[in-house]
């Protein structure tokens, strides 16, 4: 179980992959924080049928991924077969090698003797777009990351849409996401240089096409991350979830498609600053402040801008909602009423 999908196990991986059913749940996660108070309704659903579209348009281009299909009642289906929205999808599962944790540090010589079929413990950030607030201005601010390592050759302006994506790695399975360099994400996930080479590469082939689709219905693909593991051939294949508004960052004009109004309102609230002081001094800072319930017009509406979004990539009304267009129109009404920009 994580934060927003439930797992069930129908068979365990071993030197073979195993199988398995993702439940798209309506939680939702801000801040690393894990599950917080509301749901967001018909956000599971949505979110299920829009990686299952980009896992099939991915396959018809010939990428591996561990996507089987769509569960509807007993049976598995592909995308155009089913009749109504589902939250389940099934997969092929691989081994977790979770690094073991000494004194501060994480030690991942099993993760580097695993050989195959197992989850690489990489996140893999692409970036189109550097919107503000985006985390590299910070970093480049204090820095912890150089022009020079993120493949610019000038500063770059907020919204500045780059001349190539930048592709950057961080750790996957340790408390808190760090970023790596790629000599030291080579040497935690146990790949060689080529291999890091083609995960770049499939990256940005995988961006091109969300890239793609999302541009034709309306929305800019800002940003995302991906997950891979090695299969029982050592060949990379795409994991997770692919394409959708929690894996990415899409926007429509200036308002971004995504939880970030959420993490705008949580900003302006006391257990924000508590937890931004708490991070970094107690690793038990979860537990230690509660996050509010959401306003229900927010929740209202965020919940509309993930079935809206469905519809439009999907090509398909799933929902029985607005256009995203206008949907986003009255999310930035909402959000004035709390004093923050959607």
């Amino acid at each position: 179980m994580g934060s927003v999908k439930d797992l069930t196990v129908l068979k365990k991986p071993d030197e073979l992959p195993g199988r398995g059913r993702f439940k798209f749940s309506d939680r939702y996660s801000v801040f690393d924080y894990g599950e917080m108070p509301d749901l967001i309704e018909g956000k599971g659903k949505a979110l299920c049928l829009m990686s299952a579209y980009f896992f099939e348009l991915a396959e018809k281009r010939g990428f591996k991924t561990h996507y089987i299909g769509l569960v509807e009642g007993n049976r598995v289906l592909r995308l155009d077969e089913i009749e109504q929205p589902v939250d389940v999808m099934e997969v092929s599962l691989y081994r977790v090698i979770k690094p073991v944790k000494v004194n501060s540090k994480y030690d991942y010589s099993a993760v580097k003797k695993a050989g195959r079929n197992y989850l690489i413990p990489l996140e893999i950030i692409y970036r189109n777009v550097l919107p503000e607030g985006s985390s590299v201005f910070r970093r480049l601010e204090k820095g912890l990351v150089t022009l020079e390592q993120l493949g610019l050759d000038h500063y770059p302006s907020p919204g500045e849409r780059l001349k190539r994506p930048i592709v950057e790695a961080s750790t996957k399975l340790e408390s808190e996401d760090r970023y790596l360099s790629w000599s030291e994400a080579m040497d935690i996930s146990g790949m060689r240089e080529e291999e890091i080479e083609e995960l770049k590469n499939l990256t940005l082939k995988m961006d091109e096409i969300i890239s793609e689709r999302t541009k034709s219905a309306g929305i800019e693909n800002l940003d995302g991350k991906f997950e891979f593991a090695f299969d029982e051939n050592r060949e990379l294949v795409f994991v997770d979830a692919v394409g959708t508004p929690d894996e990415c960052r899409f926007a429509v004009g200036n308002v971004q498609v995504s939880k970030e109004v959420l993490r705008k309102y949580y900003r302006t609230t006391k257990w924000y600053r508590d937890i931004e002081e708490l991070k970094g001094r107690d690793e038990n800072w979860r537990d230690k402040a509660k996050p509010q319930k959401l306003p229900q017009d927010l929740l209202k509406v965020v919940s509309d801008m993930y079935k809206a979004c469905c519809n439009e990539v999907v090509g398909r009304k799933f929902f029985d909602v607005e256009s995203l267009k206008e949907v986003i129109r009255r999310m930035v009404e909402v959000a004035e009423n709390y004093g923050i920009s959607a």
